[in-house]
């Protein structure tokens, strides 16, 4: 029926959108969606990207939270490290610089890996292994609404959590590792060209800060943009201002970044607890 209304068949479709249709797994409004998406040229070359299809036929507004959570992550961040160091922010400036460029990098992901997909994934071979099969059954989201005809046990959404803190693990240490090694640079540089700042200034420790920023994006980054993607814009906002969408945006541009200020004041707060970031005095 979402089909003859658009005026399209079958053969208008990519082969895994035409196959999860043909195993009943996609109800009319995804095909409705993916028609209404194409419309933009952007979109429909973006759509060619398994990744972004799942995601923008389950949020049609994927890419506005995107651009929202990468556009405001500079000056959230540097507002949270001004509140949280107050006047030795430019004594730290180099720690400051190191924290938004990991920020930076990260934005994207913690944007992409917890948002709610539609499954457009071939079912998984018989001859897979138990923990293959476990894992491709998982949600992108363990809060996310399930389409009709398909069910998560606690189990699974337990595991999206768990997938997503790995693969966020690997993102934060990465990025860490870049934003250390570059401020180091910085420092170093610094050093050389004004030798009083010599004492002033430490290195980075680049090894404890890129674990360590690993583990806060697996815990505490991974469970709030979950919660947030989840359960207050799915499950909550856009029910309720699915027809507002220019409203819709708003509150979700207010709360992502209320969200990426609380994570910036919670990353130095840990920092500091477990040792690979110390305050320095000003000196009077």
């Amino acid at each position: 029926m979402a089909l003859a209304e658009a005026g399209k068949g079958l053969e208008n479709l990519p082969k895994d959108l035409k196959a999860a249709i043909e195993d009943g797994r996609i109800p009319g409004s995804i095909v409705i969606r993916y028609f209404e998406l194409e419309k933009s040229a952007f979109i429909s070359w973006l759509m060619k990207f398994g990744g972004f299809k799942e995601r923008l036929l389950a949020d049609d507004l994927f890419l506005a939270k995107v651009a929202m959570e990468c556009g405001v992550g500079v000056f959230t961040k540097t507002a949270a490290e001004y509140e949280r160091r107050k006047e030795n922010f430019l004594n730290e400036l180099e720690i400051v610089f190191a924290d938004v460029v990991m920020a930076i990098i990260a934005d994207f992901m913690l944007v992409y890996l917890p948002a709610p997909t539609v499954s457009l994934r071939p079912p998984i071979a018989v001859n897979a292994g138990r923990i293959a099969k476990f894992f491709h059954s998982f949600p992108d989201n363990a809060f996310q609404v399930a389409l009709p005809g398909i069910s998560y046990s606690l189990l699974q959404r337990l595991g999206a959590i768990v997938r997503n803190g790995a693969k966020l693990f690997a993102v934060g240490t990465t990025s860490s590792l870049v934003g250390t090694v570059v401020t180091n640079t910085l420092i170093n540089a610094r050093k050389a060209v004004d030798h009083s700042a010599a004492d002033e200034v430490e290195n980075v420790p680049v090894l404890s800060t890129s674990v360590a920023y690993g583990v806060y994006m697996a815990v505490s980054s991974n469970l709030r943009y979950q919660v947030l993607a989840g359960v207050i814009e799915q499950r909550i906002l856009e029910p309720l201002l699915h027809q507002h969408k220019l409203f819709l945006s708003a509150i979700c541009f207010a709360v992502r970044t209320g969200n990426t200020f609380l994570g910036s004041l919670l990353w130095v707060d840990y920092a500091r607890w477990i040792g690979i970031q110390k305050a320095q005095d000003v000196e009077s």
